[in-house]
């Protein structure tokens, strides 16, 4: 990958752009529609064209096979709500304040006072500006009170769980899981076993009812989250237990959605994306192989997750991509493919349309990568080469180290000849490392890391009060 001088000014500059969308194309062009399905804790090797050989998903594996597969794509975080905060604005969750709950929780908990802050611009928000009718469909995870939810980010219609399906603990007091369509609890608890065939059909009926507009429909599916469910035709019907049942119905519903393009024509004026949230958490049948290291961790298991991008007659069909990119750019890259203006604030996300196309000497925009476990900053990549920093205390454990309470020592690799992350190389290459360690200080002094603040830093909005949802009687 090519490197510039810093990593700063990539980080900032893309919020000072937002003129440069406008020439994407003519003023006067239908934009394209966009899809963007996202699992939830999917692994990097759950899908046959990542070599799974217990999921069976041909429908996800045609879309690839019609489009672009890559090879090192990235959610921003290894857990829920930081990684969507950084999909739905283009930034690192410490930038937007979502890498943590107030109370110091990983992710936000029902009844939670904090979510993301309206003044952000999220995608939707974005793509509204070129008059795109836009649907969440599935689960949130950026606050459940009414101030937080995606019909306050930019969504003409909302449907799904506002948080995780495991969210249901009586001792802290949660309601029944709240299935809500608009701002409205419709069925409490949610019947989870029917979910990934509810979402479908509303998906379906969005892209129906919205053929002749642009349209971006987001599809954040609940599972193979645990617990895991799945409908009467696919529960006990994979080779994988629950959880390949729950992957294999969602290859179902990604079937169903490119046949509705295909049938009302739209395909070819459609670009979807599919991918997760972070890693699998390697348990009930999830697998991150051939990576090591799963959900909640910064070893590329926990935050290298498949993409596959389908747009036929504009992506070429079964090409791959061997570039770094990540959940950050989808922002920025369908605004440039939508002409819509981006935001006037600072975003990390870049610019991907010519690794989508492949265009000849494409190559990552990103200098540099930052791998964040909620406040800390726990490594960095630049090309080919990742840095773990050495830490006094470390999140989850190294090693049996944390345990001591001595922390971790600092690690180089390299990812391409050592995915698995196994043999040090600090030693034999000190210029490599000296540079990683400029970079991860230049990225606490704009991020922040642990309890300081980064210069670049912005606040979540906290409410002044909350309440559950519940069924109204």
């Amino acid at each position: 990958m090519k490197a510039t001088k810093s990593p700063l000014p990539a980080l900032a500059a893309l919020g000072l752009l937002a003129a440069t969308a406008a020439g994407a194309g003519p003023a006067d062009a239908r934009p394209p529609n966009f899809i963007v399905i996202f699992c939830d804790d999917l692994g990097y090797g759950d899908l046959g064209c990542y070599g799974s050989t217990k999921n069976r998903t041909p429908h996800i594996d045609a879309l690839a096979g019609r489009g672009i597969r890559f090879t090192d794509f990235y959610s921003s975080s290894p857990v829920c709500t930081p990684s969507r905060a950084s999909l739905m604005t283009g930034c690192y969750p410490r930038r937007v304040g979502m890498h943590e709950d107030a109370t110091g929780h990983w992710v936000l908990i029902p009844r939670s006072r904090r979510g993301l802050d309206p003044a952000e611009v999220t995608l939707p928000e974005a793509l509204k500006a070129r008059g795109y009718a836009t649907a969440c469909i599935g689960k949130w995870h950026l606050g459940d009170q009414p101030g937080h939810l995606p019909t306050r980010h930019g969504f003409d219609h909302y449907y799904g769980i506002p948080y995780p399906n495991d969210m249901q603990s009586g001792r802290r007091g949660d309601p029944p899981l709240p299935l809500v369509e608009g701002e409205r609890v419709v069925e409490a608890p949610a019947d989870q076993s029917t979910l990934t065939k509810r979402y479908t059909q509303q998906a379906v009926e969005f892209i129906v009812g919205n053929r002749a507009a642009p349209f971006f429909l987001y599809l954040p599916h609940t599972f193979p989250h645990l617990p895991l469910f799945a409908s009467p035709d696919f529960h006990g019907g994979s080779a994988n237990g629950r959880y390949g049942d729950s992957v294999e119905e969602i290859d179902w519903s990604t079937g169903q959605i490119f046949s509705c393009l295909e049938e009302h024509g739209l395909s070819e004026n459609t670009l979807v994306i599919f991918t997760s949230d972070n890693g699998s958490n390697g348990r009930n049948g999830g697998s991150n192989a051939p990576l090591s290291g799963g959900k909640g961790s910064t070893m590329e298991g926990g935050m290298r997750v498949p993409m596959i991008a389908c747009w036929p007659g504009r992506i070429a069909a079964g090409s791959t991509c061997r570039e770094l990119a990540t959940t950050m750019d989808l922002l920025p890259t369908f605004c440039r493919l939508a002409g819509a203006p981006l935001p006037g604030r600072k975003i990390d996300g870049h610019d991907i349309a010519p690794l989508l196309f492949g265009e000849a000497g494409a190559k990552s925009p990103h200098e540099a990568l930052y791998y964040y476990r909620r406040r800390q900053l726990q490594a960095v990549r630049q090309g080919d080469w990742k840095y773990h920093l050495e830490l006094e205390r470390t999140y989850p454990s190294w090693s049996s180290v944390e345990k001591t309470g001595k922390g971790r020592p600092g690690k180089l690799v390299n990812l391409r000849d050592d995915p698995a992350e196994e043999a040090d190389l600090s030693g034999a290459n000190p210029e490599v490392l000296e540079r990683m360690r400029e970079l991860a200080a230049r990225a606490a002094a704009e991020l922040g890391d642990g309890a300081a603040r980064g210069a670049g830093q912005r606040e979540a909005k906290t409410l002044p009060a909350s309440a559950p949802m519940v069924l109204a009687e």
